[in-house]
């Protein structure tokens, strides 16, 4: 009776969705032969750096999969669960949004329709090598996997830049203002920031994203340099942990990839770095690749939307969303998901919207970095670039013939006039429904110019090198969304490098870690707003004052007032036009939190300024926009503890005769995931002291600083 009691309560919750019996493990011994068709060799440097060599394209790229899943298969699995849309199968409910957005934004749609057509046979194959790296370290530690998600094939890695591309230059807040409780403004009014606290607001602070800071580059020719050499720097800010965080590998097959620099978990190339020829590095642009349009919904019939005069009908489908509940029990809930001539619609109590945005339908941003990293010279590397698949970040470029570039590279949406695409837009005209991107060649550029250098710092292309040698703003139409702003790290590369005609290797190292901020930066020009603010007379406010009227703006790790200006300004991130009372407010706290932990205002920067890696803390230098950026939080034990900014950084070096070498760091170490490795945190010391490791390319170097070589899965034997 008990028996034929607990089949029906089964049946029954399956039917609604609950289901009790869910494998905590998957069974893998069947992919531990994922790697039999193919042939690579790891060897691992001093700093465990993973040197993958391949017969072919395929072979390296396997052996990268394995290499870099020794050191965090878990990111790299979260990656992939995303990109499926079922991270809420494992962690649940707070990830179920991103399991949405996946359904929303019709991504294995995109991958189904687009992966054999859209994709070269070569780039397949090398997805696949990839793919077989995963399955293969799956299937000898199981104990790692992540439950159903194996195994993995080269779609997953194409659906995993389909999700995360449109991060990078805002969806996730669009989807999150969308979303929000509140309603929005009106049709016409500026968009908010999606900062608020929302349903899909979780989504961001999962698996997924974080907030990225910003980034440098840098490229110096033979016409500036001291003697005839060209520099590159590499140096992205990133989150230190997670889904955007760095992973440093060289990669060397027999079919001419022979690529070293930094990449994300799940990605199967060098994202920037160099080869022997070229080298390049990217940054994120601010340019408007989102709209939001209000639909006007029919009154009798909620499915259909005005357009152009006529009544539509919205595409209607329910996704089914499975949600870990506690321990084995999974529910599933099915959700609404909309489509409409412009894309996704959000259907919300206080309207009906539908988003627009760069590169939908795209699936080749693998394959572009993968030309990037076999690109020879500049003309195969531009051809790279002009496949058009990375829809949004600056270009920095250099090469062993001399040449540097910079590429404010987008898809830009060609829009009509007359609209104000910052706003709310009419969602019922065609007028309103852009279908092309501006073209290539007309892209803010620039090639060598006269001055010598190109820098990009997230700031305004209009502002990337001195001149006559920048492009014209007047060439651009405003409906292109074009960043405009110049932020203190681009003033003063700027002043740096526009100020030397003559720059040696160690110049160029120098001012990468310039610490100090400019007179008519926001920091400077917020430094003024307090010291003009009526502060109350008391006596640790006033002694505050007579340091900070002493500061000389910079954020080196000994600098006695630092600590005072950069934690009374970042609440604001420096902007000098928050109300004085609001800055009064800050610095009057600051001061008092200094106090409180520290005993006195003079602290030195670097007892404040720290980061935390296994048993090491150590202080650093280095601040919110300066050249050294390093960007942390608050904590209630008294420290700013860093969390993005400076990761890896590589400066690279072609001397006169065009030979290549370069340099790196790592904030952490290879091992990015592992606190058993020797490599968790061997690089910190360096970091923290600002120095850079030796990259090796050719094998005998590696060989003379090798720390053990093997084929994947040897190591388990």
């Amino acid at each position: 009776m008990w028996k034929r009691i607990l089949i029906t309560i089964l049946v029954l919750l399956a039917a609604a969705g609950l289901y009790i019996f869910w494998p905590e493990r998957d069974e893998l011994s069947y992919l531990a032969s994922a790697g039999d068709n193919y042939d690579a060799r790891i060897l691992r440097d001093t700093w465990g750096v993973p040197h993958v060599f391949g017969v072919s394209d395929a072979d390296a790229a396997y052996g990268l999969a394995y290499a870099h899943a020794e050191d965090d298969f878990l990111t790299i699995q979260q990656t992939i669960l995303a990109a499926r849309g079922r991270l809420a199968t494992v962690y649940g409910r707070d990830a179920a949004p991103n399991d949405y957005m996946v359904q929303l934004l019709r991504i294995w749609d995109v991958v189904e329709a687009n992966y054999e057509t859209g994709i070269a046979e070569d780039t397949r194959a090398m997805l696949d090598g990839y793919a077989a790296g995963l399955n293969h370290y799956a299937a000898l530690h199981e104990d790692e996997a992540l439950p159903g998600l194996f195994p993995i094939s080269g779609k997953d890695m194409v659906a995993a830049s389909v999700h995360k591309s449109p991060l990078f230059f805002g969806l996730d807040g669009t989807l999150a203002e969308l979303f929000s409780d509140e309603p929005l403004a009106e049709e016409g009014e500026t968009r908010r920031p999606g900062d608020q606290e929302t349903d899909l607001h979780n989504y961001t602070t999962t698996q997924l994203h974080n907030h990225i800071f910003g980034s440098n580059t840098f490229a110096v020719s033979p016409a500036r340099s001291a003697n005839g050499e060209t520099f590159l720097a590499v140096n992205s800010h990133q989150p230190w942990s997670g889904p955007l965080s760095w992973y440093e590998a060289h990669v060397h097959s027999e079919e001419g990839w022979d690529a070293a620099g930094a990449l994300l978990p799940g990605v199967p190339t060098i994202v920037h770095g160099h080869n022997r020829d070229v080298g390049w590095a990217f940054t994120v642009n601010d340019s408007d690749l989102i709209d939001v349009y209000i639909l006007e919904i029919n009154p009798d019939n909620p499915n259909q939307y005005r357009f152009d005069g006529q009544w539509r009908e919205l595409e209607v489908r329910e996704a089914p969303i499975t949600v870990k509940i506690v321990g084995r029990l999974r529910w599933t809930v099915k959700e609404e998901v909309l489509w409409s001539v412009y894309g996704p619609v959000a259907r919300r109590p206080h309207g009906v919207y539908a988003i627009r945005y760069a590169g939908f339908g795209e699936v080749g941003i693998f394959e572009q970095l993968y030309r990037l990293n076999k690109a020879r010279n500049f003309e195969e590397w531009q051809t790279a670039m002009r496949l058009g698949q990375l829809p949004t970040f600056n270009a920095g470029y250099a090469d062993r013939e001399g040449n540097i570039y910079y590429l404010y590279n987008g898809l830009l949406p060609v829009r009509a006039e007359g609209y104000d695409w910052q706003a709310y837009l009419p969602g019922d005209s065609s007028e309103t429904l852009w279908t092309e991107y501006l073209p290539f060649d007309q892209l803010p550029q620039v090639f060598n110019p006269a001055a010598g250098f190109i820098q990009n710092t997230n700031n305004s292309p209009f502002r990337t090198t001195l001149d006559p040698g920048n492009p014209d703003p007047a060439a651009y139409s405003p409906t292109l969304g074009i960043d405009q702003d110049m932020n203190n790290r681009a003033l003063r590369a700027l002043e740096l490098f526009g100020g030397d005609d003559s720059i040696t290797e160690e110049e160029f190292y120098t001012y990468k870690y310039d610490m100090a901020y400019a007179a008519e930066s926001n920091m400077a020009l917020f430094l003024q707003e307090l010291l003009s603010a009526p502060i109350p007379d008391d006596p640790d406010l006033q002694a505050g004052l007579a340091l900070l009227e002493s500061w000389d703006l910079r954020a080196n790790p000994e600098n006695p007032a630092a600590a005072l200006a950069i934690l009374t300004a970042q609440p604001f991130d420096g902007d000098p036009n928050t109300p004085p009372a609001e800055i009064v407010d800050s610095y009057t706290q600051t001061v008092r939190w200094l106090l409180e932990h520290h005993g006195r205002l003079d602290v030195p920067w670097q007892e404040v300024n720290r980061l935390e890696r296994g048993d090491l803390d150590v202080g650093l230098g280095g601040g919110p926009d300066v050249l050294h950026a390093i960007y942390g939080n608050l904590a209630d034990d008294g420290y700013l503890h860093g969390h993005a900014g400076d990761s890896y950084i590589m400066l690279v070096t072609w001397d006169a005769n065009g030979q290549v070498h370069s340099r790196s760091i790592h904030q952490f170490g290879s091992a990015t995931a592992r606190p058993d490795s020797p490599h968790y945190a061997d690089q910190v010391p360096l970091f923290a002291q600002r120095q850079l490791k030796p990259v090796w390319l050719d094998e005998a170097d590696i060989r003379a600083n090798l720390e053990r070589e093997y084929r994947p899965g040897e190591e388990v034997d």
